[in-house]
């Protein structure tokens, strides 16, 4: 199967170099190689994309600048590209709603594997579930829509959080340790930070908790985690 996917980069030279390599491994590619460009052609494109490869220094509006305006319409997977491996930089992508980064200078057998996790968590997610609504206390999730609202309000999600609080409340009231966590929603043959699970359940909280009366993600401790509206610990 063919997917289609958007490089955005300024450098004349490696957008080539993937453009080549990609399609020589079956992908539909569009090109954009400034801010304004990306956000042009994600609109035009809306619906026939499956992921975005997103350069952090553009011309006209950085990376997270473009990331910030596709994440309030569209929870489309981006792996984000940068030149400077910073933690705060990846955490900065994280918190604007990357699903992956990969740092410059990579090989493009890296990108390959990163591309074909994320397609693949997005094709499992697609086909578990093509039309079923969750609810727990105010929280609600439809996964025909994709869309989670909580007291009516919606919240937006980056896909990775939005299958991990798909996990969460196919679990409802069950303890999920982390590990389980980590094989479900990233697959086991993920090779990152073994903490990540934790951050996040962190940028879950800050979406679904934070701001209403009641919390429903709860930690148990040395376990993992549990969406409950009635946990008592």
């Amino acid at each position: 199967m063919t997917h289609s996917l958007l490089i955005v980069e300024d450098e004349e030279g490696l957008t080539d170099y993937l453009k080549t390599e990609l399609q020589f491994e079956d992908y539909q590619i569009y090109t954009a190689s400034d801010g304004q460009q990306a956000l042009s052609a994600f609109e035009n494109l809306r619906g026939q994309l499956d992921v975005i490869l997103l350069d952090w220094m553009l011309p006209k509006l950085d990376g997270l600048g473009v990331l910030r305006r596709i994440r309030k319409t569209s929870d489309i997977p981006v792996i984000m590209m940068t030149a400077r491996d910073y933690v705060g930089d990846k955490v900065a992508g994280l918190d604007t709603g990357a699903d992956d980064y990969i740092t410059k200078p990579f090989e493009i057998e890296e990108l390959l594997a990163r591309l074909r996790v994320i397609l693949r968590h997005k094709k499992t997610t697609t086909n578990r579930d093509q039309d079923h609504n969750y609810r727990i206390g105010d929280l609600m999730l439809n996964t025909k829509l994709r869309q989670v609202t909580r007291d009516n309000q919606i919240i937006q999600l980056t896909q990775r959080e939005y299958e991990l609080l798909l996990t969460l409340m196919q679990h409802s009231g069950e303890t999920m340790s982390r590990d389980d966590l980590l094989n479900t929603v990233w697959g086991i043959d993920f090779d990152g930070q073994s903490n990540v699970v934790d951050v996040y359940i962190r940028y879950l909280r800050n979406k679904i908790d934070r701001d209403f009366e009641a919390s429903l993600i709860h930690t148990v401790r040395g376990i993992g985690y549990v969406l409950s509206a009635n946990y008592q610990s």
